[in-house]
């Protein structure tokens, strides 16, 4: 059987650092990752090589910061990818296991995210849903206090990566991935909806539900194209993947404004 030779461009760990540098990473930086392995092209060593990449290039004193959702651990009522006979409800609520920091698996952020996550000495936010995992210099501080009702919000990781100065950097990804605009999200609106999920309590495993803000993230993509035709946004090219790099913060400020004005029709 014949079988096509990967198309490249052939990256490397060293390649990639300096990429990553032309781009605009900086030593000592806060940088808040979406990513995808396969924009890249060949990576030799995978995602390990491109967290020693990011590593290398912030070096001792910066932090890279990923998402490391667990989507799944919610209710199974909810599921439409696919979803689930209602039987199976009350089964799957009184099994899954309890979401735990240490060992539960992100999904659906790509193989660079879950190598963050992974690594030696990372930590992780506490929130069953939608974690963040940090390595480096202020990972403690970053991922410290995330409340279990509060995604994306003052009480998580992207406020606390908004207030140590940290940019984002698009890897190969869409503004769609954009998390921090739900930030914005969560400070333009009030809406709050039900969400349960299994924890981990001093008394064992709970099944617990709280209320969360309301978040979606289907206009994202215009948004994020509004806020590089208006903000700063560095583009460049890391191996064959298409970067972006800007503030967090503006980021933020900008799209609170963007969202009231175009979601409830404000002038």
């Amino acid at each position: 059987m014949n079988v096509s030779p990967p198309s490249g461009p052939l990256c490397t760990k060293d390649s990639l650092a300096v990429d990553l540098r032309a781009a605009g990473v900086r030593t000592g930086g806060t940088v808040l990752v979406h990513s995808s392995l396969r924009s890249l092209g060949w990576v030799v060593g995978g995602p390990v090589a491109v967290v020693q990449a990011l590593l290398e290039v912030l070096g001792p004193g910066g932090t890279v910061l990923v998402p490391a959702y667990t989507v799944d651990n919610s209710d199974p009522a909810g599921w439409s990818r696919p979803p689930v006979p209602p039987e199976w409800w009350p089964v799957i609520r009184a099994s899954m296991p309890a979401y735990d920091p240490r060992i539960t698996p992100s999904r659906g952020l790509g193989a660079i995210a879950e190598t963050v996550r992974t690594w030696p000495g990372a930590l992780r936010s506490a929130h069953p849903q939608t974690s963040f995992a940090a390595v480096g210099a202020r990972a403690a501080e970053l991922t410290e206090g995330h409340a279990v009702d509060c995604r994306f919000g003052d009480a998580s990781p992207l406020a606390r990566a908004e207030a140590a100065g940290a940019q984002v950097l698009l890897l190969g990804t869409g503004f769609d991935t954009c998390s921090c605009f739900h930030l914005a999200e969560f400070r333009a609106f009030s809406a709050t909806e039900e969400e349960s999920s299994a924890v981990l309590t001093p008394q064992g495993r709970k099944w617990i539900t709280v209320r969360e803000r309301v978040n979606n993230s289907e206009d994202f993509d215009e948004l994020g194209a509004a806020f590089e035709r208006e903000r700063p946004v560095r583009h460049g090219t890391v191996g064959a993947a298409a970067t972006r790099l800007f503030p967090l913060a503006d980021a933020v400020a900008y799209a609170e404004q963007w969202l009231v004005r175009t979601r409830t029709g404000a002038s």
